[in-house]
């Protein structure tokens, strides 16, 4: 299967970098490497690119995609919240921009061996964006408690029903292991009343609840973007996809932490925290992708671009 992959709000997030001739950019989130394709098009001959991704295929396809710019990328088969230790690694001053679309690839969605799609009934539950970690959407769905499936179903997913999908998912192990995605969806499926199945397919928030607690998705999540912040040059900006509330959430928080200055009680005559804020929010609300975007590509609806400038 070829590794395609369509970027989303592809002309916004490369816009929102304010790309330099010769600079040095970090994709963070390689995948189909449109951004990454993009923003080595878009420098000059001297401009430098880092990218790294924990899908080994997606470091092979991007070798083969971007090879008329060879010389001027690094691809790293390592997860981005590695960034500072592959900053060392490198001895990289600083990066001109950063860049991380934090959705998943439309090949690993389709590819019906890696078990992310609720739309495929016969793939062995799996959902590891990396093919070697030792834990799957199989082990969660079928070693987990009740309560813990609850949680996640719950937080990771803001799925209302979550306590009743648990109990079903532990019901149905007892007599069998679920195996595939096409039984952990009839069980979704008949765990949620009929009314309340008319907005989207039942088994989204579930799915995508077992997927962000396989790869640990949101784990350091936010401390990988001050690290990254810290890791741009004065000027150099950051951009950041989002495909749903919870991450959105974590970048919002963490770029108004650093763009907060002095933190003191204001009853003092002087500062005495030392805070100072070290970017400025280049769009006060997230940016979303056009309504033709969305019609074009339904992955586009719930993505939300914030971009940010070192000071």
């Amino acid at each position: 299967m070829e590794f395609k992959h369509v970027p989303v709000m592809k002309e916004e997030c490369i816009e929102g970098l304010n790309l330099k001739p010769d600079g040095l950019y970090f994709d963070g989130t390689l995948g189909g490497a449109g951004h990454s394709y993009e923003i080595l098009r878009r420098t000059s001959p001297n401009g430098k690119l880092v990218a790294t991704d924990l899908d080994r295929e997606a470091i092979k396809n991007a070798e083969s995609r971007l090879n008329e710019f060879a010389g001027r990328f690094t691809l790293i088969n390592k997860n981005f919240k590695q960034f500072s230790k592959i900053k060392e690694e490198l001895g990289v001053d600083g990066f001109d921009g950063v860049l991380l679309d934090l959705g998943v690839s439309s090949y690993q969605l389709d590819n019906r061996e890696r078990g992310f799609s609720y739309m495929s009934e016969d793939s062995k539950l799996d959902m590891r964006m990396d093919s070697s970690a030792k834990k799957s959407a199989y082990e969660v769905v079928n070693g987990y408690t009740r309560a813990q499936l609850s949680y996640i179903l719950s937080v990771y997913g803001e799925e209302k029903f979550a306590d009743n999908i648990s109990k079903n998912i532990v019901e149905a192990r007892a007599e069998k292991p679920i195996e595939t995605t096409g039984e952990l969806v009839a069980i979704i499926d008949r765990s949620i009343p009929y009314k309340f199945k008319q907005n989207g397919h039942p088994a989204k928030k579930t799915f995508q609840a077992i997927r962000i607690e396989v790869n640990g998705e949101l784990d350091g999540l936010g401390q990988a973007v001050e690290d990254m912040v810290k890791g741009l040059k004065p000027g150099g900006r950051i951009a950041v996809l989002t495909f749903h509330s919870l991450e959105d959430r974590i970048i919002k928080q963490v770029f108004k932490d650093l763009e907060t200055d002095c933190i003191c009680d204001k009853r003092l005559p002087v500062c005495v925290c030392g805070k100072r804020k070290i970017i400025k929010t280049v769009n006060k609300k997230p940016i979303e992708a056009s309504e033709e975007e969305k019609t074009l590509n339904p992955r586009a609806k719930s993505a939300k671009l914030r971009i940010a400038e070192k000071l």
